[in-house]
């Protein structure tokens, strides 16, 4: 009876094995090996056109602190960063208390946010990248309307960088506002009676209560969108590729420009090493902050 159960127990955990095993292959082959060979390769002197590899040693960080655009790529991706996700932030949540209620301009207007994210990034640059060219474009001819002369935006340093991020926004925004919903409906309104009984005004109930309730929401997506924007692509290829003039080189179309058009994939792979060490650095912070702050509101 106790070899039969025990030989159970072992068919039990063989198909267990056997089911996780396709998952368990799958990130070794595809998540875990590529990213161990991105630091090996980041200790090489690789050339993708010629195939000629030697060891390089610490050659390739060197070479950083020397590449001009590099920095030029990493402040590009600090201003990307601190324009986006405070924007994104800040809109999601005002836009999510103002959708809260069950209606039918309420639903509308939830499909109308939500629509771009499960539109195809591809799609999306394009037809904006048509609707920011210069005099031809249907931005400025909106500005026009009103008696403002806009730059073109793709062609402007700073144009370029404020067109991008706002694309952005409005690109990502639908799935943070679907997650502050899920929160905001969550909300205790026994304490908002009870403020409103004791006399306080919306804006104290937004800073005092709204605030501090959907502080854990609002570190997840501060960190989701984060961690989305210093890894945007897509975006700059079909709309700026880089320019005008690197004003919006970041630092992942720099590691692709390194890669797979000079064809240094050890130098790309330093640099893609840089830019994992920072996204680290910099979730683990914003986490260890919003910890505190959490703390502190209680």
């Amino acid at each position: 009876m106790k070899r039969t159960m025990r030989r159970s127990a072992i068919r039990e955990e063989l198909f267990g094995y056997a089911c996780v095993a396709p998952q368990l292959l799958g990130f070794l082959l595809f998540v875990l090996g590529p990213l161990v060979m991105v630091f090996v390769y980041g200790f090489q002197s690789r050339n993708l056109l010629t195939g000629r590899v030697s060891f390089a040693g610490l050659a390739n960080y060197r070479a950083l602190l020397g590449d001009p655009l590099f920095f030029k790529s990493l402040k590009n991706t600090l201003v990307f960063t601190l324009g986006l996700v405070p924007l994104n932030v800040a809109a999601s949540l005002l836009l999510s208390l103002a959708l809260a209620g069950e209606s039918r301009v309420n639903s509308f207007f939830r499909t109308v946010f939500f629509a771009p994210v499960v539109t195809a990034a591809a799609a999306w640059a394009i037809v904006w990248k048509f609707l920011l060219q210069g005099d031809q474009g249907v931005v400025n001819q909106l500005l026009g309307v009103v008696g403002i002369a806009g730059p073109n935006w793709l062609l402007d340093d700073a144009g370029a960088m404020a067109a991008v991020i706002v694309t952005r926004v409005i690109k990502n925004l639908g799935m943070n506002i679907v997650i502050y919903l899920a929160a905001v409906t969550n909300l205790p309104h026994e304490l908002y009676e009870a403020a409103r009984i004791d006399g306080a005004s919306a804006a104290q109930r937004f800073r005092t209560l709204t605030l501090p309730l959907l502080m854990p929401t609002t570190i997840m997506i501060s960190i989701i969108t984060m961690i989305g924007s210093l890894k945007v692509f897509d975006h700059i290829m079909l709309l700026t590729q880089g320019g005008p003039s690197n004003a919006t080189m970041v630092l992942v179309y720099y590691i692709y420009f390194q890669g797979f058009k000079v064809f240094r994939t050890g130098y790309a792979s330093a640099l893609a090493t840089i830019l994992f060490a920072i996204v680290l650095g910099l979730t683990f912070a914003q986490w260890r902050l919003g910890k505190r702050l959490s703390y502190q509101e209680e």
